[in-house]
């Protein structure tokens, strides 16, 4: 997914909605030689003046649409809240705008068709970003999935404890019906690694999900067995309440994902007294924000620990496979051994901006697009029957999904065990 050619001319980047999601990848960006930021849209008046501050060659718009009739904008990074961003997509493709959108890729089936069939029509590039697929130790990993040294990939398990449940929430977030709670949010990040390493192709779902907290009427909790076509099987869980973290599995985490224990409980004990003042935190961690660097910039070699897509193994004939510090463990009959994949200084953050490469790549060198409209409708399709299930009690058929190309990170090589 990376650019080798010699000349990187640079692609001009509009953002529509630069809230916690837009304030999450603007590090990546900002890190990346081929990006000019030249735009930025949102509802709130002081994100905008500080977007200009970080930006100052950028122009401001109070709304998507104007910011799409900018005849300097080339694409659009999408990461409005996410009722918008059916509408947000298909005004910006109908604009001749290429665009990246946030995860989850839209509330429902008929949006995501409505995103692809737009894009499409307008022959633009659209692409489904934003998960931990995308991470240099998940590529790795299907990369000796896919060698055959091991074997045959026989089962895949993702785990995930965080706090994301407590973490400061607007109105919207709080509300299932406008893609609120963890199946929606969360889920597409452990959805699109098990289709990755898997193949792509779910046959079916069942799963239950989790209501537990009054003070946040949204799910903060599924577990789903997932069958492949071919007979896999794969299961997910995330629980995002914040008592156990997901951090304290490894020998070098701790017992903090965004806050520590006592922080959690304190939080815990706010919202039960509903004292906590959760609109001035959000604008805290915002583009500019007084905590912006506390939550976003992490050093770039501090080594990885389970935070939101959680704790993988793929299991083989012959080995084990999960994320080490900077890569993967493979177990097998030699024993354990720990393949560095991320170049010193390309943790953390810096490993967000694949989506863009792959985006550049696409718009520029006529590269492939992997992880398109199509593939996005896919993993929501997962998502949504995970909720389905959740309430019907039941197994629920799939039938938009798409399989992983072959062709799928050709230019990385398999990691040396």
């Amino acid at each position: 997914m990376t650019d080798s050619a010699p000349s990187r001319r640079k692609m001009r980047l509009g953002m529509i909605g630069i809230g916690v999601g837009g304030a999450e990848i603007l590090r990546a960006i900002a890190a990346m030689d081929n990006i000019d930021v030249v735009a930025g849209a949102d509802v709130v008046p002081e994100t905008l003046v500080r977007f200009k501050e970080r930006f100052p060659g950028s122009k401001t718009y109070l709304t998507a649409e104007e910011l799409c009739r900018d005849p300097n904008v080339e694409a659009v990074w999408i990461s409005s809240p996410n009722r918008f961003h059916a509408e947000h997509t298909i005004l910006a493709a109908t604009h001749g705008k290429h665009i990246v959108v946030e995860k989850p890729m839209a509330i429902s089936l008929a949006q995501a068709a409505q995103m692809v069939e737009a894009a499409e029509k307008h022959g633009v590039k659209l692409l489904a970003g934003h998960t931990r697929a995308f991470t240099t130790p998940i590529r790795a990993m299907r990369k000796i999935i896919e060698s055959g040294t091991y074997g045959q990939l026989r089962a895949l398990n993702i785990i995930s404890y965080s706090d994301w449940m407590l973490r400061p929430r607007t109105a919207d977030e709080l509300d299932i019906n406008q893609g609120g709670g963890i199946p929606y949010r969360q889920g597409p990040h452990q959805v699109d690694t098990v289709r990755l390493l898997g193949g792509g192709l779910v046959r079916s779902v069942r799963a239950q999900t989790g209501d537990w907290m009054k003070e946040r009427s949204i799910p903060g909790y599924y577990t789903a067995f997932m069958e492949f076509e071919n007979g896999m099987p794969a299961n997910i869980t995330h629980n995002g309440y914040g008592y156990f973290v997901g951090a304290e599995l490894v020998p070098w985490g701790d017992d903090k994902h965004i806050y520590t224990a006592q922080q959690r409980g304190n939080i815990r004990k706010a919202l039960r007294a509903g004292t906590r003042n959760e609109t001035g935190e959000k604008q805290e961690i915002r583009i500019g924000g007084a905590r912006e660097k506390e939550y976003f910039y992490e050093d770039d070699n501090t080594p990885w620990t389970p935070e939101d897509m959680g704790f993988a193994v793929a299991s083989l004939d012959r080995a084990d496979l999960r994320q080490s510090k900077f890569g993967v463990y493979v177990h097998d009959d030699e024993g354990k051994h720990d393949v560095s994949v991320v170049a010193d200084g390309e943790g953390g953050m810096v490993q967000r901006r694949a989506e863009l490469e792959e985006l550049y790549n696409s718009i520029v060198h006529g590269a492939p697009l992997w992880h398109d409209g199509r593939w996005g409708m896919a993993t929501l399709e997962v998502c949504l029957a995970i909720m389905e299930s959740g309430k019907q009690r039941k197994e629920i058929m799939l039938h938009h999904q798409v399989p992983v190309p072959a062709a799928y990170d050709a230019e990385m090589p398999v990691p040396k065990v």
